[in-house]
């Protein structure tokens, strides 16, 4: 049974039912995903979100299944929908008597009278395929289930406009269902039942909107194909699945794949310690939803960086890496996650994403490959496996190499100080990425203060490394300490008293005041002394944490934007100004024990996103929110360095 169950006052209200989302995956970056509510407030919304090239190759199958009861005498729609021209219809949320999740699978109760018919939804793990399960849980007789699946063949994200009607697409019958060929070219995909009769009668269903994309600047009107409809009678007790899938022989019995399902996610809670706490059981099954199978040439486990629209993106998967993987016992997970981008690597730096149509990696980073050297230490403190590191050890050399040789995007070693560079105009290379045409909104050019502190990290690992692997550390030290006594004398700023944002860039020294300095104290490496790494957690407590994070601009800046909304321009040019980041509350948390070396009072830092795990997308942790109370989350609904960087410094401070 869940942990938090919403009832009528929660379900029965359409805005509270529209604000909550719930999200199941299938370990491959496919994924199904909706309202509370049942209608579609995003493009992204569906019952099979297919990664037909995994991860990528998301594409949008099956839209909705839109049930009908008949009951004792009474017609009862459940579904849900929002219009064009902003007709709801019909309220199927009105008959939500609760709404709770069992592990990770959404459930759905609807009172009709005096039964109770209950809907899950989950995906097979491994598979192209949902199944959607009905059960008449309480009943004084039999009741006639109707379902009517809304289908379509479209990217899940950018790659032209949403579905609109373009002719009839064949569909085929099969035993209880039908097999469904969109267009020409188009992957064919089933939608099959245990028990239910399938009566094909094609249509088109029109102008479907999607609110949030109206709010985006996207288009935000779809049409929606009906094959047909499954129709069957339930008697009380009894359930029925239908069987969504792109696989060619996907399995039925619904009753084998929801037990299988179930056994997977105890299995997954006891690698993690059997966690007592319900938020911490909670976000050991949301970390499991961001690790997912990369295929292709080289294949191996990767991360995706958020949903429902985010890709396997090298700087997200490195960040996220220990909190995903070291802190809920999955380690073979995490040295598979190494090994599959430490094969990606192109001049010594690890790819900053993998594009959604299969070309070649993009490697505008300067800090993924930094973050890889923290995970590949992470792991050695945690699992003490010499070999996986051992063979690990040359990649990393050869990146440090590269480094200081100069490499892509002007990213070198300085060979006055010691520092690290990064500089190419037009190309956003820090974790503040934000870029829409030609125009980069913090590019952040020259010396960040967040890449050297992960610079001087990295120098230390390796020194580390070389000494358990009987190599040479000298070099390695030598070279931490050079840029340690260049890093406190080059970035502090006495008259503000905190940390520059970046040094010798095109205008100069960088005073803004960004929550990227709390890194230099939130890295294990000793890089500031006391005095000073007192007062970068001050600065940061006192003028950019909120609840739910750091802000990414002090308020006083005259680029500070208060919250995130509007279009394209608008969002990304809020993005990194302001908005609040929630996988900055764990990096705080750590810095506020170095300091104060009080891990109840640091831990009291990430109270807050509890209540998160019951809001938005329920069980996992949003990308951003709005700068200004009450903090409104926004982006990405479900983002893997949210959930990781949380449960990292939960595991650091335990």
């Amino acid at each position: 049974m869940s942990e938090r169950v919403w009832g009528r006052g929660d379900c029965g209200e359409l805005d509270s039912a529209l604000r909550r989302e719930w999200l199941v995956t299938n370990g491959l970056g496919g994924f199904a995903c909706a309202t509370v509510a049942g209608i579609h407030t995003r493009r992204y919304h569906g019952l099979l979100m297919a990664a037909l090239n995994p991860p990528l190759g998301r594409t949008l199958l099956v839209s909705k299944l839109e049930p009908t009861a008949h009951y004792a005498g009474e017609t009862y729609l459940l579904a849900c929908n929002e219009y064009r021209d902003g007709t709801v219809h019909p309220h199927g949320y009105r008959h939500l008597e609760r709404f709770w999740r069992e592990g990770s699978i959404p459930v759905w109760r609807f009172a009709l009278a005096d039964a109770w018919l209950e809907r899950r939804v989950w995906m097979r793990h491994g598979r192209n395929t949902t199944f959607v399960r009905y059960t008449l849980s309480r009943a004084s007789a039999s009741l006639t289930l109707e379902l009517e699946p809304l289908c379509t063949c479209r990217d899940y994200h950018h790659h032209g406009q949403q579905q609109h009607e373009d002719g009839e697409p064949r569909v085929e019958t099969v035993p209880r269902g039908c097999e469904i060929h969109f267009r020409e070219g188009a992957p064919a995909y089933r939608l099959l039942s245990d028990q239910a009769d399938f009566q094909p009668d094609p249509d088109w269903h029109w102008q479907f909107r999607h609110r949030l994309e109206d709010e985006r600047g996207m288009d935000a009107a779809e049409d929606l194909f009906r094959p047909g409809r499954f129709r069957a009678e339930l008697q009380p007790g009894q359930s029925l699945t239908v069987v969504l899938s792109a696989e060619r022989r996907p399995a039925r019995d619904g009753g084998t794949a929801l037990r299988k399902e179930r056994e997977r996610q105890q299995v997954l809670l006891r690698r993690a310690g059997r966690p007592t706490e319900p938020w911490r059981r909670q976000l050991v099954l949301a970390a499991d939803q961001f690790l997912v199978a990369r295929q292709g040439e080289v294949a191996g486990t990767t991360v995706i960086a958020g949903y429902p629209w985010f890709g396997d993106w090298g700087r997200d998967t490195m960040i996220s890496l220990t909190g995903l993987t070291l802190a809920t016992g999955r380690h073979r997970e995490a040295a598979d996650v190494l090994r599959t981008f430490a094969a990606h690597r192109y001049k010594g730096l690890l790819p900053n994403r993998f594009p959604d149509q299969g070309q070649i990696p993009d490697y505008n980073t300067v800090d993924a490959t930094l973050w890889w050297f923290h995970a590949v230490h992470a792991y050695w403190r945690a699992t003490g496996d010499r070999d996986t590191v051992a063979r690990l050890y040359p990649a990393l050399a050869d990146s440090l190499h590269w480094h200081h040789e100069g490499t892509l995007h002007g990213i070198r070693v300085d060979p006055v100080d010691g520092l690290l560079e990064a500089s190419d105009p037009g190309v956003q290379l820090t974790w503040m990425d934000a870029k829409v045409g030609d125009r980069v909104f913090t590019p952040r050019a020259g010396k960040p203060v967040e890449v050297n502190a992960l610079w001087i990290n990295a120098l230390r690992v390796m020194e580390s490394l070389a000494g358990a692997l009987d190599e040479d550390p000298l070099p390695y030290r030598m070279a931490a300490e050079r840029a340690t006594g260049n890093f406190g004398r080059r970035f502090w700023n006495p008259d503000t008293g905190y940390l520059f944002d970046v040094v010798d860039g095109p205008d100069g020294d960088d005073a803004s005041l960004r929550p990227n300095q709390i890194l230099a104290v939130a890295l294990p490496c000793e890089i500031l002394d006391e005095p000073r790494r007192r007062a970068v957690v001050e600065v940061c407590a006192r003028r950019l944490l909120t609840s739910y994070g750091l802000r990414s601009l002090a308020a006083d800046h005259a680029d500070y934007h208060p919250g995130y909304r509007g279009g394209v321009v608008e969002r990304d040019g809020a993005y990194h100004q302001g908005t609040v980041w929630s996988w900055l509350l764990g990096p705080f948390a750590l810095a506020h024990y170095r300091v104060y070396g009080d891990a109840v009072l640091a831990r009291s830092f990430l109270e807050p996103l509890r209540d998160h795990l019951d809001d938005a997308c329920l069980g996992t942790v949003s990308e951003i929110f709005d700068a200004e109370p009450p903090h409104r989350p926004r982006g990405a609904f479900a983002q893997a360095w949210g959930v990781a960087m949380w449960l990292e410094a939960w595991w650091a401070l335990g």
